[in-house]
């Protein structure tokens, strides 16, 4: 049975619950400290959660479906860039690592916010220690393979929604 566009969407914005509850735990329970780049990754899950909540929330039909579609894979394309940019950051020699930065909080006291962003996504020294792994992949390469899943989850949605009409 295939389900609903409000289904699909709910489940979409579950995934980032879920993503979202995972980065904490990590934070909270095993503590892992985020680096800047890792904050900008969950913006990005909490904007592509909050573009599916509303998409699930709305039920819209049509076209309308097509627009939440787009706007969930664009919020989702842009944390992937962003998980992107960490994993290469990762995969530096050490000898070619930025140097390590102050921390986003003090960045954001100290910058206007243009320049803050276009600073954290340089990266630095802190973005490029992998802290974990898991077969062999980093935080942050399943991260992006997370946005990769939500922004095509995102595109599918509409087109596996039973009736254009529901």
């Amino acid at each position: 049975m295939i389900a609903s566009f409000r289904t699909l969407a709910l489940l979409g914005f579950l995934a980032c619950v879920l993503g979202m509850a995972f980065a904490l735990y990590l934070e909270h329970f095993r503590g892992f400290e985020p680096c800047p780049m890792c904050i900008f990754q969950r913006v990005a899950m909490i904007g592509a959660g909050l573009v599916f909540l509303a998409a699930a929330l709305h039920g819209p039909r049509g076209f309308g479906r097509w627009v939440y579609a787009l706007l969930a894979a664009t919020v989702s394309g842009i944390g992937a860039g962003i998980a992107a940019r960490h994993v290469w950051l990762q995969s530096l020699p050490e000898d070619q690592v930025p140097a390590c930065g102050p921390t986003l909080d003090y960045l954001m006291d100290m910058m206007p916010l243009t320049e803050v962003v276009r600073l954290v996504l340089e990266g630095d020294g802190n973005c490029a220690v992998i802290d974990a792994q898991w077969l062999g992949i980093s935080l942050p390469g399943w991260t992006l393979i997370a946005f990769i899943g939500l922004a095509l989850w995102a595109l599918i949605a509409p087109v596996l929604a039973r009736r254009p009409g529901w």
